[in-house]
């Protein structure tokens, strides 16, 4: 059952409680600002470079993911479509 009784998002499978929760926790840690931050940067030269546009479906990948010693340089990322991305992750 959920927390205090509330129901679950059929597409977070998570409550609105926790879902605040990781948005104060998490995601407000330096390390992942930090990360947010480079991966959007890649993203803003890649528009600039004309490869990927807004709302053209089309997202920025890490051919070697940072876990792996990956890093956000230019070198280590591609544009694939969000199938594409996702099926990626699959494997």
């Amino acid at each position: 059952m959920a927390e205090g009784g509330e129901k679950r998002s059929p597409t977070a499978h998570r409550t609105p409680t926790q879902i605040r929760r990781e948005a104060r926790t998490y995601n407000h840690r330096p390390e992942q600002i930090r990360n947010r931050s480079e991966r959007n940067h890649v993203r803003r030269e890649l528009e600039k470079k004309g490869r990927v546009h807004k709302g053209d479906g089309m997202e920025v990948d890490h051919r070697r993911p940072l876990i792996k010693g990956g890093s956000n340089s230019l070198k280590n990322t591609q544009v694939l479509t969000r199938r594409a991305n996702r099926e990626k992750g699959d494997k």
